[in-house]
């Protein structure tokens, strides 16, 4: 190890934010032992030590029906092709009833930009659930969808948010990011919101008071600088707002043959975590993806930085799923891995109902 890597993580031990060029000094040369116990002392002066919180939620793809054409995404049906489905506003209201006799009062409610649905189908959902569950927590759409919502309807971003806010909107998230850079995003889908525009939409979101979430999805043919390029604008976007309460880093499933994935070992999601915690200093929870590593690299992530797990999710129809499937199953796996289980909710107040 050398000497330039531990004065770097002696710096963050110590508060010092670090640069892009350090970030990437630690991708590139750090050792995983050195990054992940610099990312646990980190982690155990910005959140109860010993802690570990987790959630429940139901996800609600209400259409599978898009017209952006991401690469690696085989959830989505065209415009143009038979198959595809939207919900109507009694299927969702039933989801969210069912979801409330798992106990769980939280949904996400999202899913592919389908052009032919008006504006009213996305406020008059979200007052119904609303007005049917008022306990319910709603986080819904994405950057994109509600840029297309503004560019169909001919609004403005920001009037757009505020209609859906009015209409039951809680907190955002900073979904679509997976890398944000313009090489990527062609890659991705020429269509798909290039990283200036899903930063100003996260912005607007952020800045009318909703909570958001975050992450970086990596695993294909980034480099490590714009792995580095995307973790600076998402500090970048916390700097400017201060609503983002959570990173999560993911990896990329192979989906379609359409676009190129690697294999990320478990060393290099590790990496990843520790990481995150050692540069995202102003984002103060980082959750390990149980869903895509699994428990074993979940657990050893809750010692290299993290202190929350995202799991379990009740309805997970685009990912291959490889997490937890209820709360008693998340406290044990938590007790499990050392520490003690909280409950929270997705805006992360500690032992609210979720």
């Amino acid at each position: 190890m050398s000497t330039n890597i531990l004065n770097i993580c002696q710096s963050a031990e110590n508060g010092t934010r670090i640069t892009p060029e350090e970030a990437l000094s630690l991708w590139e040369h750090g050792d995983l032992y050195t990054l992940g116990k610099t990312a646990n002392l980190i982690r155990e002066k910005k959140v109860t030590p010993g802690v570990v919180s987790y959630t429940l939620f139901r996800i609600i793809n209400y259409t599978d029906i898009c017209n952006i054409d991401c690469s690696f995404c085989s959830f989505k049906h065209k415009v143009s092709e038979h198959g595809g489905y939207t919900l109507s506003e009694t299927e969702v209201l039933e989801k969210v009833a069912e979801s409330y006799k798992q106990d769980c009062h939280q949904v996400f409610f999202q899913g592919g930009v389908n052009p032919a649905l008006p504006m009213e189908y996305y406020t008059g959902i979200l007052s119904k659930i609303r007005e049917t569950f008022p306990g319910v927590h709603i986080r819904a759409f994405s950057p994109i969808e509600v840029m297309v919502m503004a560019r169909t309807f001919n609004k403005s971003v920001n009037t757009v948010f505020d209609e859906l806010i009015e209409a039951g909107l809680q907190s955002f998230p900073g979904a679509g990011a997976e890398i944000l850079t313009e090489r990527m995003r062609h890659i991705l889908s020429d269509k798909k919101a290039t990283p200036a525009q899903w930063f100003k939409t996260m912005k607007i979101a952020l800045s009318k008071g909703l909570k958001g979430s975050t992450n970086i999805v990596w695993g294909s043919v980034e480099t490590p600088e714009e792995i580095i390029e995307h973790l600076s604008m998402i500090r970048r976007l916390q700097d400017e707002t201060g609503n983002v309460i959570s990173f999560v880093p993911w990896t990329f499933q192979q989906q379609t043959k359409d676009f190129p994935i690697r294999h990320v070992n478990n060393m290099e999601y590790l990496k990843m975590v520790a990481l995150s915690r050692i540069f995202l200093d102003n984002i103060p929870n980082i959750e390990t993806s149980l869903l895509v590593k699994g428990k074993d690299t979940g657990e050893m992530a809750l010692h290299f930085g993290a202190n929350d797990i995202n799991s379990p999710v009740i309805e997970e129809n685009v990912l291959r799923s490889y997490g937890l499937k209820s709360a008693a199953e998340a406290e044990q796996f938590i007790r499990q891995s050392g520490f003690s289980p909280i409950r929270r909710n997705l805006n992360y107040e500690l032992g609210k109902k979720s």
